[in-house]
């Protein structure tokens, strides 16, 4: 098989040799060809000189640069429509996806199999981070039906159709996860050895994660509609409860004048859950009106192909297919 390997990098540039080293190393063996592909999103300059410098040295190395910081799913969006093999891997470029667990996967990949994800043998993570990460992977199995949802990595391997599943992905929000679980349900998954991040820190926070939830929630499930519908009903059987309450205390003789504590709360509930409606419908609207604006997932800036110049891709420019 020939296999593209796809890295979003951000601020690697003193990991990235290492990890085209690795990668050289421990591919030919078990594929008929392969292509790395470093997709630099990172305002930094350094990182894309590395990637570049690769890639004028190796002819199986390409490397692109991204107008500005889009993000990590983005970069893996331009990166994968850049591929050309008819399987793709994606890892991170930290070195904590090892390039020796790579076959590990392809492995995996039988013919049976449309999507394997790399799983660790142990957490590699401190508790707050891998709470979040669990949290992510809980929404998108409860609420996006995403098959698998538990064995979630960015250590993947998948067959190269699976990138048509992109082709209507445009806007700023992109999964790239939740885009293939739309395309395929023949998922595996494979325990594989991770290292520890070698330099700096993780660019997922607490925060990060947290925020990434909700972007997947609110781009790609109609769930917060449903959940904006069930409070309506809910706060609706709360004031009918109220509503008989005071009919029984009139019929019963019991009743008293309602005071301003009683009279503000009742207002101040159904304030409340109005407001949370109309919050969670701006968001969708929000989203509709992003989509209609036309801002693209990525602007690649320049790219660079094994043993070549650096060159403009008009083609690619804007691309938010």
């Amino acid at each position: 098989m020939h296999v593209s390997i796809v890295v979003p990098c951000f601020r690697s540039a003193g990991t990235l040799p290492d990890l085209v080293a690795g990668l050289h190393a421990a591919l030919p063996a078990h594929t008929d060809g392969h292509e790395i592909i470093l997709v630099v999103d990172d305002g930094a300059t350094d990182t894309w000189h590395t990637a570049a410098a690769l890639a004028r040295t190796h002819p199986t190395v390409r490397a692109l640069r991204l107008a500005r910081n889009y993000g990590q799913h983005n970069a893996l969006v331009a990166g994968l429509r850049a591929a050309r093999h008819d399987v793709i891997v994606t890892m991170d470029d930290d070195l904590q996806h090892r390039p020796d667990q790579v076959p590990v996967l392809l492995a995996a990949l039988t013919a049976d199999t449309d999507l394997v994800y790399g799983t660790p043998d142990r957490e590699e993570h401190g508790p707050a981070r891998s709470l979040a990460s669990r949290l992510v992977k809980l929404a998108m199995a409860r609420t996006m039906r995403v098959p698998h949802a538990r064995d979630l990595s960015a250590f993947r391997a998948f067959r190269a159709f699976l990138v048509a599943g992109f082709d209507r992905i445009d806007g700023p929000h992109a999964s790239v996860d939740v885009a293939l679980s739309w395309s395929t349900t023949r998922i595996a998954a494979a325990t594989v050895t991770m290292d520890r991040r070698r330099t700096g820190r993780s660019g997922y926070t607490l925060r990060t994660l947290l925020r990434y939830t909700a972007n997947m929630l609110l781009g790609y499930s109609t769930t917060p509609l449903r959940l904006v519908t069930w409070l309506g009903f809910g706060v609706g059987l709360l004031g009918l409860g109220l509503f008989g309450l005071l009919v029984y205390q009139y019929a019963s003789g019991t009743t008293t004048v309602a005071g301003f504590t009683t009279i503000a709360s009742m207002v101040a509930l159904f304030a409340a859950a109005q407001l949370i409606a109309l919050g969670v419908l701006g968001e969708y609207v929000g989203r509709i009106h992003t989509g209609g604006m036309g801002r693209p997932t990525y602007v690649i800036r320049e790219h660079v192909d094994g043993a070549a110049r650096p060159a403009a891709e008009p083609a690619l420019a804007g691309a938010a297919r």
